[in-house]
This record gives C-alpha cells, sequence and structure tokens, in this order.
C-alpha cells in the first residue's frame, strides 16, 4: 500500500462491486470436467478454500465467448468509475481485497477503464485448462487457506487511517467487517443478512456506487 491519502476504502469484489459471484455463475453455467462436489469437501474441512476455487476453476472447460459471456453476467455497477472518480477527487484511496482471481477482476475493471490497487489470488484461463489460480506467495497479505487475508489488508488500512471503511457481501467478509467501526462498515448480500441477524450495525447499499454516495454526504 502507498502512503496514506485522508481515507482508506477496502472492498470485496465478487457480489460486492458486482451484482454476482463468478464462482455462481460459473458453476451454473459453464461446462465442467469435475466429477467431484470440491465445494462440499471444503465446507466439511477436507480442503481449504483456496483448493476448492482452485479445483471448480480449473476444471472450467469453455471457450473465450463462454468465460467472456460469464463476466458480462457478473454486471460490475455501471456506476463504478463515476463513483471511484468522486471518491478519489474528495481524497479517498480505494482498495479491492478478493479471495477470488485477479484475472477476472481486472478484465472486468478493464474493460470499465477503472484502476484500482487489487489483492487477490492469480489466474490465467485458457480454454483447455479453464481458470488456472495459484497462491500468491509472495503478497504481505497471503494466507494459506484462502490465498489472500482480507482481514490482514483492513488492519493495514487501518495502522494507516483509524477511520478505514469495509465494504463485503459474504462469509469471507465477517471477520474483516468487524475490525472496522460499526459506522465505517457497509454489507450487501448474506453479510448484511447475517450482520443484522447478530445485532451488528452497517449500511446496507446496493450497488456499490451507494457505498461513494453515503461517504461523500459525510464528508
Amino acid at each position: 500500500m502507498r502512503t496514506s491519502p485522508r481515507h482508506l476504502l477496502v472492498s470485496d469484489f465478487d457480489g460486492t462491486m458486482t451484482k454476482h459471484d463468478f464462482f455462481d455463475l460459473a458453476r451454473r453455467d459453464l461446462p465442467s470436467a469435475a466429477d467431484h462436489d470440491h465445494w462440499a469437501d471444503y465446507v466439511a474441512g477436507r480442503i481449504t478454500h483456496f483448493e476448492a476455487l482452485a479445483r471448480i476453476f480449473g476444471a472450467i472447460r469453455t471457450d473465450w465467448a463462454g468465460i467472456e459471456g460469464v463476466l458480462e453476467r457478473m454486471q460490475l455497477d455501471p456506476g463504478l468509475p463515476e463513483a471511484v472518480a468522486r471518491l478519489r477527487a474528495a481524497g479517498w484511496e480505494i482498495i479491492v481485497a478478493s479471495a477470488g482471481c485477479a484475472w477476472y477482476i481486472r478484465r472486468l475493471l478493464d474493460k470499465a477503464g477503472v484502476q484500482l490497487e487489487v489483492y487477490a489470488n492469480p489466474g490465467v484461463f485458457a480454454p483447455e485448462s479453464g481458470l488456472a489460480l495459484s497462491l500468491p506467495v509472495d503478497s504481505p497479505y497471503f494466507r494459506l487457506e484462502t490465498g489472500i487475508d482480507k482481514s490482514a489488508i483492513v488492519r493495514a488500512a487501518l495502522e494507516r487511517d483509524a477511520l478505514a471503511v469495509f465494504a463485503g457481501d459474504g462469509r469471507p467478509d465477517l471477520a474483516p467487517s468487524r475490525l472496522v467501526r460499526p459506522e465505517r462498515r457497509f454489507a450487501c448480500g448474506w453479510l448484511a443478512e447475517h450482520l443484522a441477524r447478530i445485532g451488528e450495525p452497517y449500511h446496507p447499499f446496493e450497488p456499490w456506487s451507494q457505498i461513494a454516495d453515503r461517504l461523500l454526504e459525510e464528508s
């Protein structure tokens, strides 16, 4: 991470900046060579989260049109470029923290003309070998279980900005979301439902650009 700006926002990507997760769409829409439920192995504790994703993504068998169709159906928030520009003009730095794959994250951001700092698992797609994930062993936020340690990224952000913001939607976002102050926590999807169920406060959002609206209203 670079020198301190006035404000820091750490955000998940799948289901947070996009409407749908790559994982869900890939399992639903793409042909697969997998003959085993690797996600069930993860839930049962037999393999790590990273291993489950790597095996599922690596078993994808589709052409470029098929993979591009899934990326389009993820539905990146169309308001993202303007929201990022507005936040940056107000002194915000936005950091993407994802246990997914940097390959499709950067592909979607590049298509939208948005350049962000991204911490995610490296990967390469080819029709004959699927989306091959690799562990980010050189990352300062490497964690064997998920590849990228979102909580470590949030802790580093909090060292630079005690009022750092976190936004997420899924189970892997629960721990990092509870590191920030309740009024600096944004949630949708499963994370929002879970926080409401346990009585933890948060700001709801959908789409992601609503976060920018809320933060800029406060500044």
